[in-house]
């Protein structure tokens, strides 16, 4: 009689310790994350002979989009923004230069490897630093009938605060 009381004291005391256990782990409130968003930009000439410019943008200022933002009610009425465009845009920037895709002989394969060379080196440093690659989007702009073109890709990060 007193070894079943004893397994049964020692049964409950095990379930109790269980219970404890997995509700310790189960009703933990999960943290609220902060993240930051960083965009680079590059953009490469597809301009014959050379004459474009080929460019890759990062390191933006902060700025409140709200200061450029028109909201639209439901009556037709609008709450127009007040700055121009002169005022909204940013003038601190980090600018790398890269080569252009063409030159006088045409086009420069080994432009391209250094212009992937470069954006690979800036891709590794951000990544260093703690940054997550989230999303790349790019594509080709070009005037109607024009053979010149623009190819811009974006490539957008986030990391935790």
């Amino acid at each position: 009689m007193m070894k079943n009381i004893k397994d049964i004291t020692i049964s409950i005391f095990a379930v109790i310790g269980f219970v404890a256990i997995i509700t310790a782990f189960t009703n933990q409130p999960e943290e609220q994350k902060s993240l930051e968003f960083e965009t680079v930009t590059v953009i490469e000439s597809l301009i014959q002979n050379g004459l474009g410019r080929s460019r890759m943008i990062s390191k933006t200022e902060n700025v409140d989009y709200r200061e450029a933002t028109t909201i639209r009610k439901d009556d037709g009425e609008k709450e127009k923004s007040k700055k121009s465009r002169s005022e909204i845009r940013t003038k601190a920037f980090e600018e790398t230069k890269l080569l252009n895709f063409y030159n006088i002989a045409g086009i420069r394969f080994n432009n391209i490897a250094t212009n992937d060379a470069m954006i690979k080196a800036k891709l590794n440093e951000m990544s260093a630093q703690g940054w997550e690659l989230i999303s790349i989007a790019a594509g080709v702009e070009s005037a109607d009938k024009e053979r010149d073109a623009i190819f811009i890709t974006r490539f957008f990060f986030k990391r935790e605060l």
